[in-house]
């Protein structure tokens, strides 16, 4: 009598695991702003993007990897806790800039970084230069990951300022 295995499936390197956060970041900033340009609910956003994105491959492009429980948990929290996240980037920004007055691709980024600064355990300095870069791939020629970079700082020293 032979047995038959069943190839174990390989652990992801550190390097893959970070990959599929920042990858959830990305994927996070992008439904944040589907569902409020859209008025569907974020659970059927979520949905789609687990469904018809996050690794899916198509004759066209390859779209990435990613955690799944960080960008349910991004998603998840961003909305549970939008107005205290609201506060917090209106408080980082100059008076004259409420929230509701910025590019609705950069709302999304502060929410789901100040959701991760408010509700994860990630080192604040690696949120912010995580979401500098998702700035920076939004924005490639403009000069808003510097603003990112200071209205991040100001919200994470807010949100965690026993990490500085």
């Amino acid at each position: 009598m032979t047995e038959t295995t069943t190839p174990r499936k390989k652990r992801p390197t550190q390097e893959e695991r970070r990959a599929r956060k920042s990858a959830a970041r990305f994927y996070a900033v992008q439904a944040l702003f589907q569902m409020e340009a859209s008025d569907v609910p974020i659970g059927e956003i979520t949905r789609q993007f687990e469904a018809h994105r996050i690794g899916v491959e198509t004759p066209e492009e390859i779209w990435a990897e990613a955690d799944l429980g960080h960008f349910r948990h991004l998603v998840e929290t961003t909305v549970d806790q939008q107005a205290a996240i609201d506060q917090m980037t209106d408080r980082a920004l100059v008076a004259k800039w409420p929230i509701s007055r910025i590019d609705p691709t950069l709302r999304a980024l502060f929410r789901a970084a100040g959701a991760e600064l408010l509700a994860t355990a990630t080192p604040p300095k690696v949120v912010i230069s995580q979401y500098v870069e998702i700035a920076s791939a939004f924005f490639p020629e403009g000069r808003e990951a510097n603003f990112v970079n200071a209205v991040l700082d100001h919200m994470a020293r807010e949100a965690r300022a026993d990490a500085f």
